[in-house]
C-alpha cells in the first residue's frame, strides 16, 4: 500500500503541485487584471454600467482560461473541451440573440449617449422622459405617466429625436386670419406680443411671414425662439394671447365654412350663365 501511495505521489504529485500553483495565481491574477481593467475605465469616465459589465466578463473569461491551464497540466486532454464550450456558446448565441442584441445595441447607447437620464426623446416608436439606461433596457416615463420599457435595439436600430439636446428651440406656431384683415396690423400685433414677452429670444431674430392662402383663412407662420425648458408653457401662453388681442382689434379668426344648396324634389337648379 505504501509503496502505491509513494507511486502515485511520485508520479502525480509534481503535476498536481502545479496544477494547484497554477489555479492559485491564476485566479490571483484574474482578480487583480479584473481590478487593474476597472480602475483604468473608471478614470476614464466611463458608464458605470459598462464598467462592471466589462469587468465581469472580462473575469469570467480568465477564470475560465485558468480552469482549461490548470486541468491540461493534470493531463485532461482539453482540446475536445474546448469544442464542446465553444459549441455550448455558440448554441447559447443563437437561444438569447435578441438578448444579445439588446446588450450590444446597450453598450452603444451608453457609450455614444444620444440621450441621457432626464432627456425628452423620441425613440423605438416612444416618447418621453429617459428615466434610465439600462443594459438591455431603456425606462421612459411618457407625458401622461405610464412606465415605458424599450428594448435597446428597437433604438439603435430607429431614428432618435432628442428635444432636449440643445438649450434653445425654435417654436412653429400659424395663426389664421380672414381674408378681409388688414395685414399689417395683424403682424404689428404678434410683433408687439413677441416683444413684450421675456421668454422669446433676440438672437435668433423671431420670423413672421404671410405662409399661405388657406381655403378659408390667410394663414402667419410665426417662428420665434425660446429656451428649451420655456418651449411649451410659451407657446400655450402666446396662442391664449394672440386670441385675445385679436378679439380686442376686432381681428376675425375664421373656421372652416361650406355652402350647402338644398333643393326640393324634381327642381331643378335655375341656369346661370
Amino acid at each position: 500500500m505504501q509503496e502505491t501511495i509513494m507511486h502515485y505521489v511520485t508520479s502525480y504529485g509534481p503535476d498536481l503541485i502545479a496544477a494547484a500553483v497554477i489555479l492559485l495565481l491564476g485566479l490571483w491574477a484574474a482578480r487583480l487584471i479584473r481590478r487593474l481593467v476597472t480602475k483604468l475605465m473608471e478614470r476614464r469616465q466611463i458608464d458605470p454600467l459598462i464598467v462592471t459589465f466589462a469587468g465581469t466578463v472580462l473575469h469570467v473569461l480568465l477564470v475560465l482560461f485558468v480552469f482549461i491551464a490548470t486541468i491540461s497540466k493534470l493531463g485532461v486532454q482539453t482540446t475536445s473541451l474546448i469544442a464542446v464550450l465553444g459549441a455550448a456558446g455558440l448554441a447559447i448565441a443563437l437561444a438569447l440573440q435578441g438578448s444579445l442584441s439588446n446588450l450590444a445595441s446597450g453598450v452603444i447607447i451608453i457609450t455614444l449617449r444620444p440621450f441621457k437620464v432626464g432627456d425628452y426623446v423620441e425613440a423605438g416608436n416612444q416618447a418621453g422622459i429617459v428615466e434610465s439606461i439600462q443594459l438591455f433596457y431603456t425606462r421612459m416615463r411618457s407625458p401622461d405617466n405610464k412606465e415605458v420599457l424599450i428594448p435597446n435595439s428597437n433604438i439603435t436600430s430607429n431614428s432618435i429625436i432628442n428635444y432636449t439636446a440643445r438649450n434653445e428651440r425654435r417654436c412653429d406656431m400659424v395663426f389664421g386670419v380672414a381674408y378681409n384683415t388688414d395685414l399689417d396690423q395683424a403682424r404689428r400685433i404678434i410683433k408687439q406680443l413677441l416683444a413684450a414677452d421675456e421668454r422669446v429670444l433676440d438672437d435668433p431674430e423671431p420670423v413672421i411671414v404671410l405662409g399661405e392662402l388657406a381655403d378659408s383663412s390667410i394663414n402667419f407662420w410665426v417662428r420665434p425662439w425660446v429656451k428649451t425648458e420655456d418651449l411649451w408653457g410659451f407657446k400655450w401662453d402666446f396662442t391664449e394671447a394672440v386670441k385675445k388681442r385679436f378679439d380686442e382689434e376686432g381681428i376675425v379668426i375664421p373656421f372652416p365654412q361650406r355652402d350647402i344648396h338644398h333643393y326640393q324634389h324634381g327642381e331643378l337648379p335655375a341656369a346661370t350663365g
